[in-house]
């Protein structure tokens, strides 16, 4: 990810681009393929800041703590397809892996949703 004058000077390059396009140019693209659109914006105006001689204040969201990525928040919702989304953010907690499978149970008086993982050579 470029920063600083770099930064500018790639950005002023692609400005006939659209921005996703310029974002993508000066590499604020996340490990999976996501735009990182409000680090890219930050870090133009910081860049743009520089240049004139002023800083910003430190900034309070995720990016200036070292924490990346969204955080987790204990919500979800159901999706409009009936689809119910746990999260990367949770399974990473878990220590889940792709291709892991489980047994889903439901407590339907206490509404608790239960996962219990399968062996690998269960049915």
């Amino acid at each position: 990810m470029l920063v600083g004058k770099e930064l500018l000077d790639k950005a002023r390059s692609l400005s006939n681009r659209p921005e996703d396009d310029i974002a993508r140019g000066c590499g604020y693209v996340g490990p999976s393929g996501r735009l990182l659109k409000k680090s890219f914006y930050r870090a133009l105006v910081e860049a743009k800041a520089e240049s004139q001689g002023w800083q910003l204040p430190k900034s309070t969201t995720s990016s200036a703590t070292g924490v990346r990525g969204r955080q987790a928040e204990f919500r979800t919702r159901v999706h409009g397809n009936g689809n119910l989304l746990i999260g990367h953010a949770y399974t990473r907690r878990l220590g889940l892996e792709p291709g892991q499978e489980f047994r889903i149970e439901l407590e339907e008086d206490s509404g608790v949703i239960l996962l219990h993982q399968l062996d690998q050579d269960q049915p």
